[in-house]
């Protein structure tokens, strides 16, 4: 057993989840959440600061919504940056602008902190198995250094590059994902209100060039009247996108298909979907197609 203290910052529906599963493997974690009562429910040791999870640990992780708040939190007067001590590892889990994510990179730099952005794909059900992809950006010497402490949530924790990297391909990542959701949805309430059998229309798509992510893990489980409750939601989706249509805007790469996402999760949060798991943006553009959903009340 590693003698490196672990700590962890946002014990959210992703964080907690990561958290739980160092500790069943053996590691007592350090954890601080602006709700109090999620150290406990993740098997966490309570922090009351963010200063107090950084004197005390080697190893911080993070698990935020976004760079304005990932930002905030190192950047603030008590914040990350400001208690960090040469040696440490801070590892940022969150989904971040790559931009955002490097500038920090040169401030923990400056004080000997290894910095090193790992975003995370599979959802709530991966980290609840230990099964998430990892993206990884940063020094190789100190991502290789730090596996260990990926392997309790992860089965596959890729290298892509420098700072940023791991950011960058998250951001990728999501908005195919984003995408083919989207798409899938409208497809699967075009079938509906068609009159087809959604299961063996499926099972078509999986067997045909249509196939994807959400014809193979989402939509099985949607027809039957299981959103999958607890994954990202309409809002933090559309924040994804958007956070792609400015990295493409950097990278000076033409941005064609943003627009399709941009809507049906705008439209999702619009009629009141915004917080709940992104998959009901099928229900959204089923409300807007003559009131349409997958699965008929009382079937």
């Amino acid at each position: 057993m590693r003698n490196d203290k672990v700590g962890f910052i946002g014990l959210g529906n992703m964080g907690g989840r990561m958290t739980r599963r160092l500790v069943d493997a053996g590691m007592p974690v350090l954890g601080f959440d602006t709700d109090p009562s999620r150290a406990a429910a993740c098997g966490a040791t309570a922090a009351g600061s963010v200063r107090e999870v950084v004197q005390d640990c080697d190893v911080v992780l993070m698990s935020l919504p976004d760079s304005n708040v990932v930002e905030a939190v190192v950047e603030g007067a008590d914040g990350v940056l400001a208690h960090s001590r040469a040696g440490q590892t801070v590892i940022d889990l969150s989904t971040a602008a790559a931009s955002s994510t490097q500038r920090l990179h040169g401030l923990f730099r400056d004080k000997g902190v290894h910095y090193i952005d790992a975003g995370i794909s599979g959802g709530a059900a991966a980290a609840e198995k230990g099964t998430l992809t990892l993206m990884i950006g940063g020094d190789a010497q100190a991502v290789e250094a730090i596996r260990w402490v990926f392997q309790p949530f992860s089965t596959k924790a890729l290298h892509m590059g420098a700072s940023g990297a791991g950011h960058t391909t998250k951001l990728l990542n999501n908005f195919l994902n984003a995408v083919s959701l989207a798409a899938t949805a409208e497809v699967m309430v075009a079938g509906k209100k068609a009159g087809l059998d959604l299961h063996q229309l499926l099972d078509v798509l999986n067997s045909s060039s249509g196939v994807n992510f959400a014809t193979q893990n989402r939509f099985p489980h949607i027809v039957d009247g299981n959103y999958l409750e607890g994954g990202l939601t309409s809002k933090l989706m559309t924040k994804d996108v958007v956070l792609y249509v400015d990295l493409a805007h950097e990278l000076g790469v033409a941005s064609l298909n943003a627009s399709g996402p941009l809507s049906c999760f705008g439209l999702a949060t619009a009629l009141g979907y915004g917080d709940k798991i992104s998959n009901r943006v099928v229900d959204a553009i089923g409300d807007v197609s003559g009131g349409i959903r997958l699965k008929d009340a009382g079937h």
